[in-house]
């Protein structure tokens, strides 16, 4: 069973805006900041509180199929562009909240 604090939940895994990211050099982003119906290759999993501690969504997230190597396009976000975001992994689309899309890293394809 999927159990974690609330507490554990509330903070995202990278608060990073797409642009300064891309323009700093750094390949990978969040799925929270990936931009609508852009396709991206999923690169890893972070837990939600940026300092490793395990509170089982990175786990949850693989078991659902978010796995390195996995497309993933951002169909479309929730009123004013925020929860629930909109995720298709291969023939599967997710709704996700912001920090469980925060903890999945992507590199966008060319």
């Amino acid at each position: 069973m999927y159990r974690a604090a609330v507490s554990d939940l509330a903070a995202p895994c990278v608060a990073s805006p797409l642009v300064p990211q891309l323009a700093a050099g750094l390949d990978t982003l969040s799925v929270a900041d990936l931009a609508a119906h852009l396709v991206a290759t999923i690169t890893g999993l972070a837990e939600p509180d940026g300092r490793g501690k395990s509170t089982g969504v990175a786990a949850r997230l693989a078991e659902l199929g978010f796995i390195v190597g996995e497309t993933v396009r951002v169909l479309h976000r929730g009123p004013g562009g925020r929860e629930p975001i909109a995720v298709q992994v291969g023939d599967t689309v997710f709704a996700l909240r912001r920090f469980e899309a925060s903890c999945i890293r992507v590199r966008p394809s060319a």
